[in-house]
């Protein structure tokens, strides 16, 4: 019996190989997720119904199984429409998930295009594709180190 909150035995398995610098996706429903991932990246599929599961509830999970070193959401492009609403409300979301596991981590938003690069990298892999309806919600987590203590 795990005495994490992260149970899922496909994501533990990538998870378990994951070394520092690792990226892990945790993408909303309306991340292209067949198309925009690196070439050593595996899918799994949460998406159950239309806001079930969350990325918020991912990240949750994997905080309390993984050390991550940096959190990067997808920043939003200028000329984008959504631009002028200001900051995406789910982004608060995380960074109470961030607090509440413990972690002096702060959102890094990346700004879209360059976001698919980084998520496109050899680093990345693991993309886990939620059916979170929120707008701008994905998040790129990178791996940290596991310290003695």
């Amino acid at each position: 019996m795990l005495k994490t909150t992260l149970i899922h035995p496909e994501i533990l398995r990538v998870v378990a190989r994951a070394g520092h610098h690792a990226k892990i996706l945790i993408a909303d429903g309306n991340y292209p997720a067949s198309t925009k991932r690196g070439p050593n990246a595996e899918l799994i599929s949460l998406n159950l119904s239309p806001g079930v599961v969350t990325v918020v509830q991912v990240l949750r999970a994997l905080l309390s199984a993984v050390p991550v070193d940096q959190v990067n959401t997808m920043g939003i492009p200028p000329d984008d429409p959504y631009a002028q609403k200001g900051e995406p409300p789910v982004w608060n979301e995380y960074r109470a998930a961030l607090a509440a596991a413990g972690t002096k981590l702060k959102l890094e938003p990346v700004l879209k295009w360059d976001f698919y690069k980084h998520v496109e990298s050899p680093d990345h892999v693991l993309t886990i594709q939620t059916a979170d309806q929120a707008l701008w919600a994905n998040v790129l987590l990178t791996v940290g180190c596991r310290t003695g203590g």
